[in-house]
């Protein structure tokens, strides 16, 4: 039997990105209105066997997820500031500092910070310390997320967050994908990226409480060298979460991460689903067995006006 394929995506600016399991999609609204859309098959290093395996795939998706999102990112960020001819498009050298600068930002205030307090205190236990390294690590990322709500620009990634997981519960649900049955759906999903982060965060106040406290620079390269081995076990758990997630205690241990997505998603408008429902329909079109496609009328979105051709995606990229 078959393993059962996860749908799954992202928000990105004014749009959505949907992973299938041969494709991927990105539709974003444009500033006239209108819908542009790509799409382009997905590399052998996502689909194949190692995808599959136990904790490996966990890093394929953490590089999948930087790779493909990275470029999504910035082929919806062209489209929203209406760069549909080449000369107008953003340089992709400002746009690529920019998402670097937000990683090293990021390095340093999940671990760097952390550490700085640490520091400061006069505890003796390297348990007691790496532990509470954590939780200062886990707190700064809750603030982090509730001040993402103050700006208004984020808000509405958020609420194309919220679109994104109600069109994925409503297709796994089994109902017609329209913006009348999606929008009665959920905005917290059991595989959002923001419960995955929770997990990963608590995992390593687990992990490196037994890595004692060694000179600074030291603890910020063990804990990055072990970013991969604990990406791979959060998703692994993850993905048991998701299996049972109609079990009575698998439930209760999902409250916390449900909960958070409160802080990353927002209640879509029905335009924001339509477009969230454009890239998952692509998807999984290109998914649809062979003989299936050529007996069938390619599925549309609703409102098809103003949507583009499914283009490649690196046809969009720098």
């Amino acid at each position: 039997m078959a393993e059962q394929f996860y749908y799954g995506g992202q928000a990105v600016l004014d749009g959505v990105m949907m992973r299938g399991q041969k494709s991927v999609a990105v539709a974003v609204r444009r500033p006239d209105g209108g819908i542009s859309m790509v799409s382009e098959p997905l590399s052998p290093l996502y689909t194949g066997k190692l995808r599959k395996m136990p904790m490996v795939r966990g890093l394929i998706v953490l590089v999948e997820t930087l790779v493909l999102g990275m470029r999504a990112l910035l082929y919806s960020a062209n489209v929203a500031v209406g760069g549909e001819e080449e000369e107008d498009k953003l340089p992709a050298g400002v746009a690529w500092g920019s998402i670097i600068l937000g990683l090293g930002l990021g390095v340093a205030l999940f671990f760097v910070v952390p550490q700085s307090i640490i520091g400061s205190l006069h505890i003796k236990s390297a348990v007691v310390k790496n532990v509470v390294e954590r939780a200062f690590s886990i707190g700064i990322f809750i603030i982090y997320l509730w001040a993402m709500n103050l700006i208004p620009d984020v808000r509405r990634v958020f609420a194309y967050h919220g679109a994104e997981h109600k069109s994925i519960n409503a297709y796994e649900a089994g109902v017609p994908l329209d913006t009348e049955s999606v929008k009665k759906y959920s905005t917290a999903h059991t595989r959002c990226g923001t419960a995955f982060l929770l997990v990963v965060l608590v995992l390593a106040m687990v992990i490196f409480a037994f890595l004692g406290w060694p000179v600074w620079w030291l603890r910020i390269l063990s804990r990055i060298a072990l970013i991969p081995v604990i990406a791979g076990l959060g998703y692994e758990i993850i993905r048991i979460q998701a299996r049972f997630a109609d079990n009575k205690v698998v439930r209760i241990i999902l409250v916390p991460s449900l909960a958070l997505q409160r802080l990353t998603t927002r209640q879509p408008k029905d335009d924001q689903i339509e477009v969230a429902l454009t890239a998952l329909k692509q998807v999984l079109e290109a998914d649809k067995p062979a003989q299936e496609l050529a007996a069938e009328v390619p599925i549309s979105s609703e409102n098809t006006s103003g949507v583009g051709s499914p283009d490649k995606l690196t046809d969009f990229h720098n």
